[in-house]
């Protein structure tokens, strides 16, 4: 069983960030390929749009520097991706959605044996798939809002607002709120989009957004950062637009969570339980709704977070005394930390030129 840290375990916190801290002065120029580029809906959106100096890729490389890395952004969408790939000790991805973080990414990873930051295949894949993971949710026992699939054909309103969300992807992008019959078939065919996935047509459920960040610390314990709560101010929710915030408003805020007990012990242990009983590694974050009577109910389950400078994840990290590079340093020793691949796969030859992984990537 995983050892859990609460938010009030900033002493074990700071005792980890020296380990770390400590490891990291070893690492000086340790090879790590930054994964970034415009694969899904939702990179693409971030690429375009988002200023630089606050995406994520901007704040990583800056970790990555301080650490004394060798390291470089390799996008996917060029040809010469895998190539470069399998010349570095280590991946950490900042890819989102579809071929980032649903699982396909990291078995590429895995059939190469090159050592990567944060879930598997498995826990991968269920988490970036919205309607798989409310099965898993309701198999576990963890409260969620509820929900129905629409998959095409007549339009049932059932009376009541819903949260039309497409079954990929993140950033809300392709989410609707939905208060009227008329405006339903719209957001379907949104939500569906030109594939015509189906659709998780969630109930909606009034109360307070709240997040949870939770990051694997070196001896494989897990500290679960205090709750946050997001608000937006110029939106009826936590839209695509509003995460973005391209004109740099401040549209949102982000603050502690002022929970009673009830409600932060149910959000702990439902997170508890959607770590161990999706086998999350490294980090995730996860995020709830939390009701006036305090009913916790879990809404999404996210295996990469965000980690720009002012992500959720990054100043929930900083709550318990952890820095950004900190973070950083964590994800890279849980990944050089796993048991070294043993299965036996060729190492790709592209130029005539053989790399031992394991010995690449030995402590």
């Amino acid at each position: 069983m995983t050892l859990f840290l609460d938010s009030s375990s900033k002493q074990a916190a700071q005792q980890a960030a020296e380990k770390l801290r400590e490891w990291g002065q070893g690492r000086q120029g340790l090879g790590v390929a930054l994964i970034y580029g415009p694969v899904s809906a939702e990179d693409r959106l971030y690429h375009s749009k988002c200023p630089v100096e606050q995406r994520s890729v901007t704040a990583l490389g800056e970790a990555l520097e301080e650490i004394g890395a060798r390291w470089n952004v390799l996008d996917p969408t060029r040809p010469d991706f895998i190539e470069d790939l399998v010349s570095y000790d280590v991946a950490l991805s900042n890819l989102h959605g579809p071929y980032g973080e649903d699982g396909r990414l990291q078995g590429l990873l895995d059939y190469l044996r090159v050592p990567y930051c944060g879930s598997g295949v498995a826990a991968s894949a269920v988490a970036a798939d919205k309607i798989l993971c409310k099965r898993i949710m309701l198999t576990l026992g963890v409260p969620t809002p509820g929900w129905r699939i629409w998959s095409g054909g007549p339009v049932n309103w059932g009376g009541q607002a819903v949260m039309v969300k497409p079954p990929f992807g993140g950033s809300s992008v392709g989410m609707s709120l939905v208060r009227d019959a008329v405006e339903l078939p719209r957001a379907l065919g949104e939500a569906a989009g030109e594939s015509g996935d189906e659709v998780l047509v969630e109930d909606y459920v009034i109360g307070t957004p709240v997040t949870v960040g939770m990051l694997e610390l070196p001896g494989g314990s897990v500290i679960i950062f205090p709750p946050l709560t997001t608000e937006a101010t110029d939106a009826e929710f936590y839209d695509a637009d509003t995460k973005l915030d391209m004109d740099s408003r401040g549209a949102v805020s982000v603050r502690a969570a002022e929970l009673e007990p009830v409600a932060l012990n149910r959000i702990t242990r439902d997170a508890r339980t959607l770590w161990d009983g999706l086998g999350l590694r490294g980090s995730a974050r996860i995020d709830f709704i939390v009701t006036e009577d305090g009913d916790a109910y879990v809404l999404e389950v996210n295996s990469t977070p965000g980690m720009s400078r002012d992500s959720n994840f990054a100043v929930g990290a900083a709550m318990v005394g952890l820095t950004h590079t900190d973070v950083v340093l964590a994800m890279l020793h849980e990944a050089l930390a796993r048991p070294p691949y043993d299965v036996p796969l060729p190492t790709p030859v592209f130029s005539g030129t053989t790399v031992t992984r394991e010995a690449a990537v030995s402590l």
